[in-house]
């Protein structure tokens, strides 16, 4: 990996492709490379929104990582939130301190109406815990649901 400093920048429409291809080596990493759905060109409508944040980590103009985060209200703050979906570094720019610039970007999103932002971490997922807290985040235990539609479509009278 080369010297030149890293930069941090919003991820436009034009960005899908290296976007998605962050997101689908995070997802290997995380053996649920099946789970990820998302084409390059709903994921270039999705850098198309104002709510869908994607800030890309380059180096030398090659993208080196990412973090997504998602603008949406919270009901009990009566106010939007930043909901972090992924952060992820390229495994030869890590411990650089790229995550910390990517953080540091949603910080500074965050900052100007001053925004919560709340995300989840694996329980196993030791590393990350870490380093969150380094950052100065709280982590709380918490189970989170899912319901896909296979599941609740029995409820409403179809079947998907």
């Amino acid at each position: 990996m080369n010297d030149s400093p890293v930069t941090i920048r919003r991820a436009g429409p034009e960005d899908a492709a290296a976007a998605l291809t962050l997101l689908r080596e995070l997802a290997a990493h995380q053996d649920q490379l099946r789970h990820v759905a998302v084409s390059e060109e709903r994921m270039r409508e999705l850098l198309c929104r104002e709510d869908v944040i994607v800030l890309l980590a380059e180096r030398g103009g090659w993208p080196i990582g990412f973090v997504s985060v998602v603008r949406h209200l919270n009901i009990w703050a009566g106010r939007d939130i930043l909901a972090l979906d992924d952060l992820f570094v390229r495994p030869e720019a890590r411990d650089g301190g790229v995550g910390r610039l990517l953080m540091t970007g949603v910080a500074g999103i965050a900052a100007a109406e001053g925004m919560v932002v709340r995300w989840e971490v694996l329980k196993d997922n030791e590393g990350a815990q870490r380093f969150y807290t380094r950052l100065g985040a709280t982590l709380s235990t918490k189970i989170i649901a899912a319901w896909p539609p296979g599941a609740y479509a029995a409820h409403v009278g179809g079947t998907a």
